[in-house]
């Protein structure tokens, strides 16, 4: 398995018990989608592991609280601690609409209903208070937030993103 191929759900940030069991604080907004997991990828290095739950179950809000199979005392708990988690692509929920994840729109076309074809998106910087929209424009960078207002389409057929954005926005980056 490899990153290109998974998508982040989590991180473990605690033990919740001395005999092994960990708490993974999921990235969701639907915790109850990922509550009957049967495994979860853990990033080891370049090398993504698999483990194998025993048993799992959700606590306060998006906090998931597992028992991993060859996980069997404090010091193997500890020894994950941090540790990010994935889950294959394919285990996604599928979106539609306006409605999007943000390693699906890498690659499509950005367009804006006044501007016109503002470049393609290479990535989403959600590392700041409003997520952003990476766009290259020939050799600039163009940063679009991302606010529900602003995306008018997406377009998964012909991998296009329209939006509105207020006058002078995409100017201000060129």
């Amino acid at each position: 398995m490899q990153k290109k191929d998974c998508f982040y759900l989590g991180k473990i940030v605690k033990k919740y018990s001395f005999k092994g069991e960990l708490i993974i604080k999921l990235d969701t907004d639907e915790p109850e989608l990922y509550e009957d997991l049967d495994y979860v990828y853990i990033e080891n290095g370049n090398t993504f592991l698999p483990f194998f739950f025993k048993k799992s179950s959700l606590q306060k809000g998006n906090q998931l609280r597992v028992d991993f199979e060859d996980v069997k005392n404090e010091a193997d708990a500890d020894s994950l601690l941090k540790s990010d988690v994935y889950l294959p692509l394919d285990l996604l929920p599928e979106l539609s609409g306006n409605q999007f994840y943000y390693h699906e729109v890498i690659g499509f076309e950005i367009e804006d209903v006044n501007y016109g074809k503002v470049g393609k998106i290479t990535a989403v910087n959600d590392n700041v208070a409003q997520p952003l929209f990476v766009v290259e424009n020939k050799d600039k960078e163009i940063l679009i937030p991302l606010i529900d207002d602003f995306i008018k389409k997406i377009d998964r057929k012909i991998k296009k993103v329209i939006v509105e954005t207020p006058k002078g926005l995409i100017e201000m980056n060129e």
